[in-house]
């Protein structure tokens, strides 16, 4: 980690792109304790490593990035800002329109028949799952930005409303899936002999 952390500071100072550093790195960590010796892979650098960056990654370093990389300054916002209707319009998209979206095709195909929900999953953990969906950086920052090119201002609040569609998609479909319960398992009748 230590030298890892080294060269990524080194190649971002060279002017490349830093994330080289990263897809360098991971090519040199080995997955075998003992090269060219079949050992316990579970017991391996590289799995010691993920199980060590395990919690930080999704719960620190994925939301920094998330920010970093929206460029939302909350400078001078007020409440005002957040109720305004491009914000609210952004976020109501990627919380009620991923999930009318999502939940409304698959219930269409599975209650057409043309395909079954998972083996012991119920509707609401497909809810629970349909409102995640709304969870969305990349796509909806690229359309924002395209959209309102030559408004800097408009750009913030499509990128505000970005963060609080996703906020609110996160917490709805944890909450969902919390609450959901699974399916009985079903018996399946014995095949004939």
């Amino acid at each position: 980690m230590l030298l890892g952390a080294v060269l990524w500071f080194l190649v971002l100072k060279s002017g490349v792109h830093a994330t080289l550093a990263g897809v360098a790195l991971a090519l040199t960590i080995p997955l075998r304790p003992t090269p060219g010796k079949v050992d316990d892979v579970d017991h391996s650098p590289l799995h010691r490593l993920e199980h060590a960056l395990h919690r930080v990654v999704p719960f620190v370093i994925i939301p920094i990035f998330g920010f970093a990389n929206a460029g939302v300054s909350f400078s001078g916002m007020t409440a005002e800002s957040l109720t305004n209707h491009l914000t609210l319009g952004v976020a109501l998209g990627l919380l009620l329109g991923k999930l009318v979206g999502v939940f409304g095709s698959a219930a269409l195909v599975i209650r057409m028949g043309w395909a079954d929900l998972p083996a012991r999953a119920s509707w609401p953990q497909l809810l629970g799952v349909s409102l995640l969906c709304g969870i969305g950086f990349t796509m909806s920052l690229f359309i924002g930005l395209l959209a309102f090119a030559d408004d800097p201002t408009l750009q913030n609040e499509v990128k505000v409303g970005i963060l609080l569609g996703s906020l609110a998609a996160g917490l709805a479909g944890w909450l969902a899936l919390r609450l959901a319960r699974p399916e009985p398992a079903r018996e399946t009748a014995a095949a004939p002999v």
